[in-house]
């Protein structure tokens, strides 16, 4: 993970300086500046109308008492993309556009949430994970101390709505 850190704090400033001098030398300085301040014009403008948007979603859940984790999400990458096309630059304002846009939210939310649960629950060099299951008291008398098997385990629960399809 540091080093992806690392790869991204050196690659977006060189390829944002080579964007710059492409675009620079096709269109001229002060276009090029325009273009710049115009996209950080209307990120502001996108940032507070897909934000107070996701606010009042996230209000009216809250209202029906439920947790509005989904829009809370959305509402984080929104952020970000207001954030990203604030900052000068070509590549960081396609990422930035491109996170206003709520399939992409999704699927780059999907993406995070895979790797910190492979990064939060480590698997075997062999790919196998351990699986808890219930035992009744009398099945647990049945083992003596020569059977356990020390390890971790995690505790996996149906999903009811899986269930029914």
């Amino acid at each position: 993970m540091g080093l992806l850190l690392l790869f991204i704090f050196i690659a977006v400033p060189v390829i944002e300086i080579g964007l710059f001098i492409q675009v620079g030398s096709a269109i001229g300085l002060l276009p090029t500046l325009a273009v710049v301040i115009i996209t950080a014009m209307i990120g502001t403008y996108l940032l507070r109308q897909q934000g107070l948007n996701i606010v009042m979603k996230v209000q009216a859940e809250m209202a029906q008492g439920q947790m509005p984790v989904q829009n809370l999400i959305h509402g984080a990458f929104i952020v970000v993309a207001g954030l990203l096309l604030l900052t000068p630059g070509f590549f960081t304002d396609f990422i930035g556009f491109s996170l206003f846009i709520p399939q992409v939210r999704l699927a780059a939310a999907y993406f995070i949430g895979r790797q910190f649960k492979q990064s939060r629950y480590g698997k075997t060099s062999s790919g196998f994970e351990f699986h808890s299951t219930s035992y009744s008291s009398h099945q647990a008398a049945d083992y003596s101390d020569e059977d356990e098997i020390e390890g971790e385990f995690q505790v996996v629960e149906d999903d009811p709505k899986q269930i029914d399809k």
